[in-house]
């Protein structure tokens, strides 16, 4: 797939807030951190689509992306640190459970993880969450580019074997990086699938059971 255009389309803070189900969307989510806005930025061919910075938190609604018109590319509020007070992160935690149990064009999560670091807790409560709330997701391993290409995939593996003390079978894993542009096409090419896939079976609208 190739993004001849994107633009950004509007920041939600709650459900009533977001653009009319008649696309399909895939959101991306992942720890304080983790290099998600910079990710969306190298998906998009956008030096600052999506604002990066160093402090965590920095991403505190749901933003959509209008992707060759076509479909909707969606960043999320990142989870675990972030110097906001108690209250807030529940709003948040709020904001993307009815996000992912309502959102009826949901088609994918892009799970974002470090690749850098051993399997951390929540981003693997994260991804069970995922499971019981029945969403499909995939597994995007960032920052590869740090560390050799052996100590990349001990980390992968070591991941999925902790994975695997919950699940019987495990998402898809991609490996990125935005310094070498590291899984571009492979990451988009998926999402073009999905979205043929889409165009033939549209699922009916109507929401996931409340978790």
């Amino acid at each position: 797939m190739k993004i001849k255009s994107c633009r950004f389309e509007k920041s939600s803070a709650k459900m009533s807030e977001l653009p009319a189900h008649s696309k399909p969307e895939y959101a991306f989510i992942g720890r304080s951190n983790v290099g998600k806005s910079s990710l969306i930025n190298m998906l998009t061919g956008q030096k600052s689509l999506a604002k990066t910075s160093a402090k965590p938190g920095k991403t505190q609604l749901i933003n959509h992306f209008m992707i060759n018109e076509q479909w909707y590319l969606v960043d999320l509020p990142g989870y675990g640190y972030a110097k906001v007070s108690k209250g807030k992160r529940e709003d948040w935690e709020k904001m993307i459970r009815h996000y992912l149990t309502k959102r009826e064009n949901l088609v994918c999560i892009f799970q974002l993880i470090d690749g850098r670091l051993s399997p951390q807790a929540n981003d693997l409560e994260f991804a069970n969450k995922l499971g019981e709330y029945g969403v499909p997701f995939v597994v995007v391993v960032t920052k590869t580019d740090k560390l050799g290409g052996t100590t990349i995939q001990a980390n992968v593996a070591t991941y999925k074997k902790a994975m695997l003390e919950h699940w019987d079978d495990l998402p898809a894993f991609h490996l990125s990086s935005t310094v070498t542009e590291r899984g571009k096409e492979e990451i988009l090419n998926f999402i073009e699938q999905c979205n043929v896939s889409y165009a033939a079976n549209p699922p009916e609208i109507q929401p996931r059971p409340t978790v």
